[in-house]
Protein backbone atom coordinates (compact mmCIF):
# COMPACT_ATOMS: atom_id res chain seq x y z
CA UNK A 1 0.00 0.00 0.00
CA UNK A 2 2.22 2.64 -1.34
CA UNK A 3 2.00 2.32 -3.65
CA UNK A 4 1.50 -0.08 -0.64
CA UNK A 5 -1.25 -1.53 -1.14
CA UNK A 6 -3.47 0.90 -2.89
CA UNK A 7 -2.41 1.96 -5.21
CA UNK A 8 -1.32 4.41 -6.67
CA UNK A 9 0.31 5.90 -4.18
CA UNK A 10 -0.40 9.43 -5.56
CA UNK A 11 -4.29 8.54 -6.00
CA UNK A 12 -6.51 8.99 -2.63
CA UNK A 13 -8.36 6.26 -0.84
CA UNK A 14 -12.16 8.11 -1.95
CA UNK A 15 -10.34 7.60 -5.80
CA UNK A 16 -10.29 3.67 -5.55
CA UNK A 17 -14.40 3.47 -4.74
CA UNK A 18 -15.27 5.03 -8.06
CA UNK A 19 -17.33 2.16 -9.78
CA UNK A 20 -21.19 1.04 -10.86
CA UNK A 21 -22.87 -1.40 -10.53
CA UNK A 22 -25.83 -2.27 -12.83
CA UNK A 23 -29.35 -2.60 -12.37
CA UNK A 24 -31.08 -2.34 -15.43
CA UNK A 25 -34.26 -3.84 -16.76
CA UNK A 26 -34.40 -7.72 -17.57
CA UNK A 27 -31.71 -10.35 -18.13
CA UNK A 28 -32.59 -13.64 -20.46
CA UNK A 29 -30.18 -15.88 -17.75
CA UNK A 30 -27.42 -16.42 -20.04
CA UNK A 31 -25.36 -13.13 -19.07
CA UNK A 32 -26.28 -11.73 -22.63
CA UNK A 33 -28.27 -8.55 -21.98
CA UNK A 34 -32.43 -7.71 -23.80
CA UNK A 35 -31.67 -5.93 -27.32
CA UNK A 36 -33.94 -3.22 -25.05
CA UNK A 37 -31.25 -2.40 -22.50
CA UNK A 38 -28.09 -2.30 -24.88
CA UNK A 39 -26.12 0.84 -25.42
CA UNK A 40 -26.36 -0.02 -28.86
CA UNK A 41 -30.31 0.78 -29.25
CA UNK A 42 -30.25 3.62 -27.28
CA UNK A 43 -32.09 6.91 -28.95
CA UNK A 44 -30.10 9.22 -31.47
CA UNK A 45 -30.32 13.39 -30.34
CA UNK A 46 -31.06 16.15 -32.88
CA UNK A 47 -27.12 16.32 -33.66
CA UNK A 48 -27.55 12.35 -35.04
CA UNK A 49 -25.16 11.60 -31.70
CA UNK A 50 -25.96 8.19 -29.69
CA UNK A 51 -28.01 9.10 -26.92
CA UNK A 52 -28.30 6.01 -24.06
CA UNK A 53 -31.06 5.48 -22.31
CA UNK A 54 -30.94 6.35 -19.21
CA UNK A 55 -29.51 3.28 -16.24
CA UNK A 56 -29.07 3.30 -12.48
CA UNK A 57 -26.73 1.09 -11.70
CA UNK A 58 -25.83 -0.06 -7.88
CA UNK A 59 -22.09 -0.66 -6.52
CA UNK A 60 -20.13 -1.56 -3.62
CA UNK A 61 -16.54 -0.14 -2.93
CA UNK A 62 -14.54 -1.58 -0.47
CA UNK A 63 -12.67 1.46 0.23
CA UNK A 64 -14.48 4.52 1.68
CA UNK A 65 -15.31 7.71 -0.89
CA UNK A 66 -15.53 10.34 1.81
CA UNK A 67 -16.24 12.90 -0.85
CA UNK A 68 -18.83 11.26 -2.61
CA UNK A 69 -21.39 13.13 -4.14
CA UNK A 70 -23.96 11.03 -5.74
CA UNK A 71 -23.10 11.83 -9.41
CA UNK A 72 -23.63 15.13 -8.23
CA UNK A 73 -20.31 16.80 -9.14
CA UNK A 74 -19.41 18.23 -12.25
CA UNK A 75 -17.87 15.56 -13.71
CA UNK A 76 -19.91 13.24 -12.89
CA UNK A 77 -22.75 15.03 -14.55
CA UNK A 78 -20.85 15.08 -17.28
CA UNK A 79 -20.07 11.01 -17.20
CA UNK A 80 -24.46 10.52 -16.71
CA UNK A 81 -24.83 12.96 -20.00
CA UNK A 82 -22.34 11.28 -22.30
CA UNK A 83 -23.11 7.44 -21.08
CA UNK A 84 -26.52 8.02 -19.67
CA UNK A 85 -25.23 6.27 -16.41
CA UNK A 86 -26.17 6.98 -12.83
CA UNK A 87 -24.52 5.31 -9.76
CA UNK A 88 -25.93 3.85 -6.83
CA UNK A 89 -22.96 3.66 -4.58
CA UNK A 90 -22.27 1.97 -1.51
CA UNK A 91 -18.69 2.28 0.46
CA UNK A 92 -17.00 0.56 3.21
CA UNK A 93 -16.96 2.75 6.17
CA UNK A 94 -14.24 0.41 7.88
CA UNK A 95 -12.23 -2.91 7.54
CA UNK A 96 -11.63 -2.57 3.96
CA UNK A 97 -15.45 -4.19 3.39
CA UNK A 98 -14.11 -7.35 4.25
CA UNK A 99 -16.96 -8.26 6.43
CA UNK A 100 -19.68 -6.64 3.58
CA UNK A 101 -18.16 -8.74 0.96
CA UNK A 102 -18.26 -12.31 3.30
CA UNK A 103 -22.37 -11.39 3.96
CA UNK A 104 -22.64 -11.24 0.18
CA UNK A 105 -21.08 -14.55 -0.42
CA UNK A 106 -22.92 -16.07 2.13
CA UNK A 107 -26.56 -14.56 1.41
CA UNK A 108 -26.01 -14.64 -2.53
CA UNK A 109 -27.59 -10.46 -2.10
CA UNK A 110 -24.78 -8.56 -4.72
CA UNK A 111 -24.70 -5.30 -6.47
CA UNK A 112 -24.59 -5.37 -9.58
CA UNK A 113 -20.72 -4.54 -9.53
CA UNK A 114 -18.31 -4.67 -7.15
CA UNK A 115 -14.86 -3.45 -6.19
CA UNK A 116 -13.83 -6.41 -3.65
CA UNK A 117 -9.77 -5.56 -3.50
CA UNK A 118 -8.40 -8.66 -2.08
CA UNK A 119 -11.82 -9.91 -1.40
CA UNK A 120 -12.55 -10.80 -4.73
CA UNK A 121 -11.72 -14.87 -4.09
CA UNK A 122 -15.19 -14.96 -1.57
CA UNK A 123 -16.85 -14.06 -5.03
CA UNK A 124 -15.42 -15.82 -7.14
CA UNK A 125 -15.53 -18.96 -4.99
CA UNK A 126 -19.35 -17.98 -4.12
CA UNK A 127 -19.82 -17.98 -7.83
CA UNK A 128 -20.94 -14.11 -8.02
CA UNK A 129 -18.91 -12.63 -10.80
CA UNK A 130 -18.86 -13.19 -14.62
CA UNK A 131 -16.50 -14.38 -16.64
CA UNK A 132 -15.70 -11.24 -18.54
CA UNK A 133 -13.67 -12.88 -21.67
CA UNK A 134 -16.19 -12.63 -24.11
CA UNK A 135 -17.84 -9.40 -23.34
CA UNK A 136 -14.21 -7.63 -23.52
CA UNK A 137 -13.98 -9.49 -26.76
CA UNK A 138 -17.53 -8.47 -28.52
CA UNK A 139 -18.22 -4.97 -26.65
CA UNK A 140 -14.90 -3.23 -25.19
CA UNK A 141 -12.18 -2.05 -27.83
CA UNK A 142 -11.19 0.84 -25.69
CA UNK A 143 -10.54 -2.15 -22.27
CA UNK A 144 -8.53 -4.08 -25.24
CA UNK A 145 -6.45 -1.22 -26.10
CA UNK A 146 -5.56 -0.05 -22.75
CA UNK A 147 -4.64 -3.42 -21.25
CA UNK A 148 -2.69 -4.42 -24.44
CA UNK A 149 -0.03 -6.44 -23.41
CA UNK A 150 -0.69 -7.29 -20.42
CA UNK A 151 -4.16 -9.18 -21.09
CA UNK A 152 -2.55 -12.40 -20.00
CA UNK A 153 -2.14 -10.75 -16.53
CA UNK A 154 -5.92 -10.42 -15.96
CA UNK A 155 -6.77 -13.67 -16.01
CA UNK A 156 -7.50 -15.23 -12.05
CA UNK A 157 -5.58 -18.01 -12.16
CA UNK A 158 -2.80 -20.70 -13.43
CA UNK A 159 -6.07 -22.72 -12.94
CA UNK A 160 -8.85 -20.79 -13.86
CA UNK A 161 -8.24 -18.65 -16.81
CA UNK A 162 -11.09 -16.46 -16.44
CA UNK A 163 -11.26 -13.07 -16.46
CA UNK A 164 -13.16 -11.61 -13.47
CA UNK A 165 -11.77 -8.49 -12.62
CA UNK A 166 -10.89 -5.18 -14.42
CA UNK A 167 -7.96 -4.34 -12.86
CA UNK A 168 -8.20 -0.34 -11.79
CA UNK A 169 -6.33 0.17 -8.77
CA UNK A 170 -2.75 0.10 -10.50
CA UNK A 171 -2.54 2.00 -13.65
CA UNK A 172 -0.90 1.27 -17.36
CA UNK A 173 2.53 2.24 -18.27
CA UNK A 174 2.90 4.29 -14.79
CA UNK A 175 5.83 6.17 -14.15
CA UNK A 176 6.27 7.90 -10.96
CA UNK A 177 7.02 11.38 -10.88
CA UNK A 178 6.01 11.97 -6.82
CA UNK A 179 6.50 10.19 -3.48
CA UNK A 180 3.09 10.29 -0.92
CA UNK A 181 4.74 7.58 1.43
CA UNK A 182 7.86 6.96 3.35
CA UNK A 183 8.35 9.28 7.10
CA UNK A 184 7.00 12.60 7.11
CA UNK A 185 8.14 15.52 9.21
CA UNK A 186 6.81 19.03 9.15
CA UNK A 187 8.07 21.85 6.64
CA UNK A 188 8.37 24.07 10.08
CA UNK A 189 10.36 21.13 11.67
CA UNK A 190 13.34 21.15 8.71
CA UNK A 191 13.43 24.85 8.39
CA UNK A 192 13.82 25.77 11.86
CA UNK A 193 16.67 22.76 12.46
CA UNK A 194 18.24 24.38 8.61
CA UNK A 195 17.03 21.57 6.95
CA UNK A 196 19.32 18.66 8.51
CA UNK A 197 19.99 15.43 6.62
CA UNK A 198 17.16 12.82 7.59
CA UNK A 199 18.19 9.58 6.14
CA UNK A 200 18.62 6.87 9.56
CA UNK A 201 15.83 6.55 12.35
CA UNK A 202 18.19 8.23 14.65
CA UNK A 203 18.20 11.03 12.66
CA UNK A 204 14.61 11.18 12.30
CA UNK A 205 13.97 10.82 15.84
CA UNK A 206 16.81 13.79 16.78
CA UNK A 207 14.78 16.35 14.40
CA UNK A 208 11.59 14.80 16.53
CA UNK A 209 13.12 15.49 19.92
CA UNK A 210 15.13 18.78 19.40
CA UNK A 211 12.08 20.57 17.82
CA UNK A 212 9.72 18.83 20.35
CA UNK A 213 12.21 20.29 23.42
CA UNK A 214 11.80 23.90 21.67
CA UNK A 215 8.38 23.73 21.03
CA UNK A 216 6.28 21.23 23.76
CA UNK A 217 2.89 23.00 22.58
CA UNK A 218 1.10 23.89 19.36
CA UNK A 219 -0.93 26.76 19.19
CA UNK A 220 -2.15 26.26 23.20
CA UNK A 221 -2.61 22.39 22.65
CA UNK A 222 0.50 20.04 23.49
CA UNK A 223 2.89 19.11 20.53
CA UNK A 224 2.41 15.39 19.54
CA UNK A 225 6.11 14.22 18.57
CA UNK A 226 4.77 11.39 16.30
CA UNK A 227 1.33 9.65 16.25
CA UNK A 228 0.22 6.32 14.13
CA UNK A 229 -3.33 5.00 12.90
CA UNK A 230 -3.41 1.61 14.11
CA UNK A 231 -7.39 1.37 13.70
CA UNK A 232 -8.12 -2.24 12.62
CA UNK A 233 -6.01 -3.00 9.38
CA UNK A 234 -4.54 0.55 9.09
CA UNK A 235 -1.96 -0.70 11.72
CA UNK A 236 -0.28 -2.54 8.42
CA UNK A 237 0.37 0.93 6.98
CA UNK A 238 1.61 3.01 9.96
CA UNK A 239 3.20 0.13 12.16
CA UNK A 240 3.84 -2.84 10.43
CA UNK A 241 4.72 -2.11 6.73
CA UNK A 242 7.04 0.22 7.58
CA UNK A 243 9.02 -2.31 9.58
CA UNK A 244 10.29 -3.86 6.29
CA UNK A 245 10.28 -0.43 4.01
CA UNK A 246 12.85 0.80 6.81
CA UNK A 247 14.70 -2.59 6.53
CA UNK A 248 15.19 -2.73 2.91
CA UNK A 249 12.12 -4.76 1.73
CA UNK A 250 9.48 -3.60 -1.06
CA UNK A 251 5.71 -4.35 0.11
CA UNK A 252 4.86 -7.66 -0.22
CA UNK A 253 2.05 -7.56 2.04
CA UNK A 254 2.38 -9.54 5.09
CA UNK A 255 5.13 -11.89 3.54
CA UNK A 256 8.81 -11.62 2.50
CA UNK A 257 9.35 -13.18 -0.45
CA UNK A 258 12.62 -14.63 -1.45
CA UNK A 259 13.62 -13.34 -4.80
CA UNK A 260 15.47 -16.14 -5.80
CA UNK A 261 13.01 -18.81 -4.77
CA UNK A 262 9.54 -16.80 -3.97
CA UNK A 263 9.72 -18.41 -0.86
CA UNK A 264 7.03 -16.96 1.49
CA UNK A 265 7.38 -16.12 5.46
CA UNK A 266 5.38 -13.81 7.29
CA UNK A 267 7.95 -10.27 7.21
CA UNK A 268 7.49 -9.67 11.08
CA UNK A 269 9.54 -12.80 11.85
CA UNK A 270 12.53 -11.57 10.54
CA UNK A 271 15.33 -9.87 13.05
CA UNK A 272 15.74 -7.05 11.29
CA UNK A 273 11.96 -5.88 11.65
CA UNK A 274 12.01 -6.82 15.57
CA UNK A 275 14.93 -4.14 15.65
CA UNK A 276 12.49 -1.98 14.04
CA UNK A 277 9.87 -2.41 16.69
CA UNK A 278 12.10 -1.88 19.47
CA UNK A 279 13.02 1.34 18.20
CA UNK A 280 8.81 2.30 18.13
CA UNK A 281 8.86 0.78 22.11
CA UNK A 282 11.99 3.22 22.12
CA UNK A 283 10.12 6.32 21.35
CA UNK A 284 7.44 5.33 23.22
CA UNK A 285 9.07 4.98 27.05
CA UNK A 286 11.07 8.62 25.48
CA UNK A 287 7.55 10.23 25.39
CA UNK A 288 7.79 11.04 21.91
CA UNK A 289 5.12 8.33 19.84
CA UNK A 290 1.52 9.73 21.15
CA UNK A 291 0.26 7.60 23.84
CA UNK A 292 -2.98 7.28 22.35
CA UNK A 293 -1.94 5.71 19.14
CA UNK A 294 -2.99 2.21 19.67
CA UNK A 295 -5.90 3.03 21.01
CA UNK A 296 -7.38 5.73 18.64
CA UNK A 297 -9.33 5.69 16.07
CA UNK A 298 -8.97 6.88 12.23
CA UNK A 299 -10.71 10.13 12.59
CA UNK A 300 -9.27 11.00 15.76
CA UNK A 301 -5.97 10.59 14.50
CA UNK A 302 -6.60 12.94 11.73
CA UNK A 303 -8.55 15.41 13.66
CA UNK A 304 -4.95 15.44 15.68
CA UNK A 305 -3.27 15.81 12.12
CA UNK A 306 -5.67 18.58 11.72
CA UNK A 307 -5.55 20.89 14.65
CA UNK A 308 -1.83 21.09 13.33
CA UNK A 309 0.50 19.65 16.55
CA UNK A 310 1.61 16.36 14.95
CA UNK A 311 5.56 17.08 13.63
CA UNK A 312 5.61 13.29 12.39
CA UNK A 313 3.91 10.74 10.27
CA UNK A 314 4.92 6.95 9.27
CA UNK A 315 1.98 6.95 6.90
CA UNK A 316 0.88 7.35 3.24
CA UNK A 317 -0.46 10.35 2.26
CA UNK A 318 -3.56 9.04 1.13
CA UNK A 319 -4.11 7.81 4.54
CA UNK A 320 -4.61 11.75 6.15
CA UNK A 321 -4.79 13.65 3.04
CA UNK A 322 -8.09 15.00 3.75
CA UNK A 323 -6.76 16.38 7.25
CA UNK A 324 -3.57 18.24 5.50
CA UNK A 325 -5.82 19.45 3.23
CA UNK A 326 -7.37 21.53 6.46
CA UNK A 327 -3.71 22.87 7.59
CA UNK A 328 -2.64 23.52 3.97
CA UNK A 329 -3.05 27.33 3.89
CA UNK A 330 -1.45 27.98 7.29
CA UNK A 331 1.36 29.84 7.25
CA UNK A 332 1.75 28.98 3.48
CA UNK A 333 2.27 25.55 3.95
CA UNK A 334 4.56 25.05 6.93
CA UNK A 335 2.23 22.33 8.76
CA UNK A 336 2.60 20.36 5.88
CA UNK A 337 4.36 17.34 5.61
CA UNK A 338 7.45 16.34 3.65
CA UNK A 339 8.23 12.82 2.76
CA UNK A 340 11.58 11.49 3.76
CA UNK A 341 13.07 7.78 3.02
CA UNK A 342 13.81 7.01 6.33
CA UNK A 343 15.77 3.38 7.23
CA UNK A 344 17.06 1.49 10.24
CA UNK A 345 20.61 2.51 9.31
CA UNK A 346 23.13 3.20 5.97
CA UNK A 347 23.19 -0.42 5.18
CA UNK A 348 19.00 -0.31 4.05
CA UNK A 349 18.01 1.33 0.99
CA UNK A 350 14.11 2.39 0.89
CA UNK A 351 12.52 0.20 -1.83
CA UNK A 352 9.15 2.17 -1.82
CA UNK A 353 9.60 2.22 -5.84
CA UNK A 354 11.07 -1.22 -6.39
CA UNK A 355 9.23 -1.80 -9.46
CA UNK A 356 6.10 -4.59 -10.18
CA UNK A 357 5.59 -3.77 -13.84
CA UNK A 358 1.42 -3.20 -13.80
CA UNK A 359 -0.94 -4.73 -11.81
CA UNK A 360 -3.61 -7.09 -11.64
CA UNK A 361 -5.89 -8.18 -9.25
CA UNK A 362 -7.44 -5.19 -7.52
CA UNK A 363 -10.47 -3.86 -9.54
CA UNK A 364 -14.19 -4.11 -10.99
CA UNK A 365 -16.46 -7.29 -11.26
CA UNK A 366 -19.89 -7.45 -12.73
CA UNK A 367 -22.39 -9.74 -10.53
CA UNK A 368 -24.33 -12.32 -11.78
CA UNK A 369 -27.06 -10.19 -10.32
CA UNK A 370 -26.17 -7.55 -13.04
CA UNK A 371 -28.90 -7.16 -15.04
CA UNK A 372 -27.69 -5.92 -18.65
CA UNK A 373 -23.91 -7.10 -18.60
CA UNK A 374 -23.37 -5.75 -22.11
CA UNK A 375 -24.36 -2.15 -20.74
CA UNK A 376 -21.83 -2.55 -17.79
CA UNK A 377 -19.08 -3.71 -19.98
CA UNK A 378 -19.87 -0.97 -22.58
CA UNK A 379 -19.65 1.87 -19.78
CA UNK A 380 -16.63 0.60 -18.66
CA UNK A 381 -15.18 0.70 -21.55
CA UNK A 382 -16.24 4.43 -22.64
CA UNK A 383 -14.57 5.13 -19.41
CA UNK A 384 -11.25 3.53 -20.53
CA UNK A 385 -11.73 6.11 -24.15
CA UNK A 386 -9.23 8.93 -24.57
CA UNK A 387 -12.16 11.08 -23.65
CA UNK A 388 -13.38 9.15 -20.60
CA UNK A 389 -10.08 9.19 -19.13
CA UNK A 390 -9.15 12.61 -19.72
CA UNK A 391 -12.58 13.90 -18.29
CA UNK A 392 -12.16 11.76 -14.98
CA UNK A 393 -8.15 13.27 -14.49
CA UNK A 394 -8.98 16.94 -15.70
CA UNK A 395 -12.60 17.73 -15.85
CA UNK A 396 -14.33 19.81 -18.38
CA UNK A 397 -12.65 22.26 -20.94
CA UNK A 398 -13.45 25.52 -20.39
CA UNK A 399 -14.15 24.83 -16.97
CA UNK A 400 -11.37 22.93 -15.02
CA UNK A 401 -9.07 23.47 -17.95
CA UNK A 402 -7.46 25.36 -20.96
CA UNK A 403 -6.09 24.42 -23.84
CA UNK A 404 -3.26 26.64 -25.00
CA UNK A 405 -1.53 26.41 -28.05
CA UNK A 406 -2.35 22.72 -27.92
CA UNK A 407 -1.34 22.35 -24.30
CA UNK A 408 -3.86 21.38 -21.76
CA UNK A 409 -3.23 24.14 -18.60
CA UNK A 410 -5.17 24.60 -14.53
CA UNK A 411 -5.85 27.82 -14.76
CA UNK A 412 -4.76 29.59 -11.91
CA UNK A 413 -7.86 30.08 -9.72
CA UNK A 414 -8.95 26.23 -10.24
CA UNK A 415 -5.37 25.22 -8.94
CA UNK A 416 -5.43 26.96 -6.31
CA UNK A 417 -8.94 25.60 -5.15
CA UNK A 418 -7.77 22.59 -5.55
CA UNK A 419 -4.10 22.61 -3.81
CA UNK A 420 -5.67 24.53 -0.67
CA UNK A 421 -8.95 22.96 -0.74
CA UNK A 422 -9.11 19.76 -1.60
CA UNK A 423 -11.68 17.98 -0.21
CA UNK A 424 -14.50 20.24 -1.31
CA UNK A 425 -12.71 20.66 -4.81
CA UNK A 426 -13.18 17.12 -5.24
CA UNK A 427 -16.64 16.82 -4.10
CA UNK A 428 -17.67 19.67 -6.25
CA UNK A 429 -15.83 18.95 -9.14
CA UNK A 430 -15.06 15.39 -9.61
CA UNK A 431 -12.17 15.66 -10.74
CA UNK A 432 -10.39 12.49 -9.23
CA UNK A 433 -13.17 11.01 -7.60
CA UNK A 434 -13.59 8.80 -10.59
CA UNK A 435 -10.39 8.06 -11.48
CA UNK A 436 -9.92 4.04 -10.58
CA UNK A 437 -13.53 3.54 -11.97
CA UNK A 438 -12.21 2.34 -14.85
CA UNK A 439 -8.72 1.26 -16.20
CA UNK A 440 -6.56 4.15 -16.95
CA UNK A 441 -3.35 4.59 -18.65
CA UNK A 442 -0.67 6.13 -15.74
CA UNK A 443 1.40 9.43 -14.74
CA UNK A 444 4.18 10.11 -17.44
CA UNK A 445 2.03 8.38 -20.69
CA UNK A 446 0.40 11.14 -23.26
CA UNK A 447 -2.74 10.97 -25.23
CA UNK A 448 -2.71 11.53 -28.88
CA UNK A 449 -2.83 14.94 -28.79
CA UNK A 450 0.54 15.29 -26.77
CA UNK A 451 -0.77 16.06 -23.40
CA UNK A 452 -0.54 13.80 -20.47
CA UNK A 453 -3.71 11.75 -19.64
CA UNK A 454 -3.29 12.58 -16.08
CA UNK A 455 -2.71 15.93 -14.06
CA UNK A 456 0.25 13.74 -12.02
CA UNK A 457 3.59 15.46 -14.12
CA UNK A 458 6.58 17.03 -12.98
CA UNK A 459 5.42 20.76 -13.70
CA UNK A 460 1.94 20.37 -12.48
CA UNK A 461 2.85 18.50 -9.46
CA UNK A 462 5.53 21.20 -8.39
CA UNK A 463 2.18 24.00 -9.52
CA UNK A 464 0.42 21.80 -6.18
CA UNK A 465 2.52 21.77 -3.68
CA UNK A 466 2.34 25.20 -1.10
CA UNK A 467 5.17 27.55 -0.54
CA UNK A 468 6.94 25.53 2.40
CA UNK A 469 6.96 22.89 0.41
CA UNK A 470 8.61 24.03 -2.21
CA UNK A 471 11.21 25.54 0.17
CA UNK A 472 12.16 22.49 1.64
CA UNK A 473 12.88 20.59 -1.27
CA UNK A 474 14.87 23.39 -3.32
CA UNK A 475 16.92 23.32 0.15
CA UNK A 476 17.49 19.79 -0.02
CA UNK A 477 18.30 20.02 -4.04
CA UNK A 478 15.01 18.00 -5.01
CA UNK A 479 11.82 18.85 -7.27
CA UNK A 480 9.52 16.61 -6.03
CA UNK A 481 9.46 14.49 -3.41
CA UNK A 482 10.70 11.05 -4.94
CA UNK A 483 13.90 12.56 -6.10
CA UNK A 484 14.91 11.72 -2.70
CA UNK A 485 14.11 8.59 -2.84
CA UNK A 486 16.41 5.94 -4.71
CA UNK A 487 14.80 5.05 -7.74
CA UNK A 488 13.11 2.08 -9.31
CA UNK A 489 16.18 1.49 -11.80
CA UNK A 490 18.43 0.95 -8.20
CA UNK A 491 15.87 -2.80 -8.41
CA UNK A 492 15.10 -5.43 -10.03
CA UNK A 493 11.04 -5.90 -11.47
CA UNK A 494 9.37 -8.45 -9.64
CA UNK A 495 7.84 -10.83 -11.91
CA UNK A 496 5.03 -11.46 -9.52
CA UNK A 497 4.12 -7.82 -9.38
CA UNK A 498 3.61 -7.37 -5.81
CA UNK A 499 2.53 -10.71 -3.42
CA UNK A 500 -0.27 -8.47 -1.73
CA UNK A 501 -2.04 -7.98 -4.84
CA UNK A 502 -1.93 -11.91 -5.49
CA UNK A 503 -5.82 -13.28 -4.61
CA UNK A 504 -5.75 -14.79 -1.76
CA UNK A 505 -5.12 -18.71 -1.64
CA UNK A 506 -9.18 -20.67 -1.59
CA UNK A 507 -7.92 -23.14 0.80
CA UNK A 508 -9.92 -23.49 4.11
CA UNK A 509 -6.57 -23.94 6.02
CA UNK A 510 -5.00 -21.61 5.20
CA UNK A 511 -7.40 -18.73 5.60
CA UNK A 512 -8.24 -19.62 9.64
CA UNK A 513 -4.20 -19.87 10.02
CA UNK A 514 -3.90 -16.91 8.34
CA UNK A 515 -6.49 -15.15 10.45
CA UNK A 516 -5.13 -16.05 13.47
CA UNK A 517 -1.87 -15.24 12.50
CA UNK A 518 -3.10 -11.62 11.60
CA UNK A 519 -4.79 -11.33 14.80
CA UNK A 520 -1.69 -12.59 17.16
CA UNK A 521 0.23 -10.07 15.39
CA UNK A 522 -2.34 -7.33 15.55
CA UNK A 523 -2.41 -7.91 19.19
CA UNK A 524 1.47 -8.35 20.20
CA UNK A 525 3.39 -5.71 18.51
CA UNK A 526 1.00 -3.04 19.80
CA UNK A 527 1.54 -4.63 23.21
CA UNK A 528 5.44 -4.93 22.66
CA UNK A 529 5.97 -1.41 21.80
CA UNK A 530 3.91 -0.35 24.69
CA UNK A 531 6.24 -2.30 27.06
CA UNK A 532 8.76 -1.81 29.45
CA UNK A 533 11.90 -1.52 27.32
CA UNK A 534 13.49 -4.55 29.70
CA UNK A 535 9.76 -6.40 28.48
CA UNK A 536 10.14 -6.28 25.05
CA UNK A 537 11.77 -9.22 24.13
CA UNK A 538 9.67 -11.44 26.26
CA UNK A 539 6.48 -10.06 24.76
CA UNK A 540 7.75 -10.47 20.86
CA UNK A 541 9.04 -13.87 21.72
CA UNK A 542 5.72 -14.74 22.89
CA UNK A 543 4.45 -13.46 19.59
CA UNK A 544 6.61 -15.61 17.38
CA UNK A 545 5.62 -18.34 19.85
CA UNK A 546 2.05 -18.15 19.34
CA UNK A 547 2.90 -17.60 15.33
CA UNK A 548 4.17 -21.27 15.35
CA UNK A 549 1.60 -22.51 17.38
CA UNK A 550 -0.79 -21.96 14.34
CA UNK A 551 1.19 -23.46 12.18
CA UNK A 552 1.77 -20.84 10.52
CA UNK A 553 4.91 -22.94 8.37
CA UNK A 554 1.45 -24.33 6.30
CA UNK A 555 -0.02 -20.95 5.28
CA UNK A 556 3.82 -19.79 4.21
CA UNK A 557 4.10 -23.11 1.90
CA UNK A 558 0.67 -22.28 0.55
CA UNK A 559 1.37 -18.79 -0.54
CA UNK A 560 4.93 -19.83 -1.64
CA UNK A 561 2.75 -22.12 -4.11
CA UNK A 562 0.70 -18.74 -5.30
CA UNK A 563 3.37 -16.79 -5.55
CA UNK A 564 5.08 -19.16 -8.20
CA UNK A 565 1.90 -20.22 -9.76
CA UNK A 566 1.51 -16.02 -10.27
CA UNK A 567 4.80 -16.00 -12.37
CA UNK A 568 4.80 -18.84 -13.78
CA UNK A 569 0.92 -17.48 -14.98
CA UNK A 570 2.00 -14.01 -15.61
CA UNK A 571 5.42 -15.36 -17.87
CA UNK A 572 3.32 -17.40 -20.39
CA UNK A 573 2.72 -16.11 -23.31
Amino acid sequence: MKKTRTAAMLVLAGALAVTAGCSGSGNNGNGNAPAANSAANAGTDAGGEAKADPITFSFFGADASPNWNNMQDEVGKAITEKTGVTIKAEYAVSGGGTDKIALMAASGQYPDMVFAKGDINKLVDAGAVLDLTDLIEEHAPNLKKVYGKYMQRLKYSKEDQAIYVLPTNDSIDQTYFDAGGGFELQQRVLKELGYPQIKTLEDYENALKTYYAKHPTTDGQPTIPLTLDADNWRIMITVTNPAFLATGLPDDGEYYINPETYEASFHIKRPEEREYIRWLNKMFNEGLLDKEAFVQKSDQYKAKIASGRVLGLIDQEWGYADAENAIKTKEDGAYTYAHLPVTMSSEFKDASFAPTGFMAGYGIAITESCKDPVRAIKFLDWLASDEGQVLRNWGIEGKHYEVQDGKRVIPADIQKQKTEDNANFTKSTGIGLYYAMGPHYGDGVKDPSGNYYTTNFPEQIIEGYTPAEKETLQAYGASTWIDLFPKPSEFKERPYGAAWNIPAPTDPDYNVIFKKAEDIIWKKVPEAILAKPEDFDKVFDDMLAQLDKVNLKKAEEIYTQAVKDRVEQWSAK
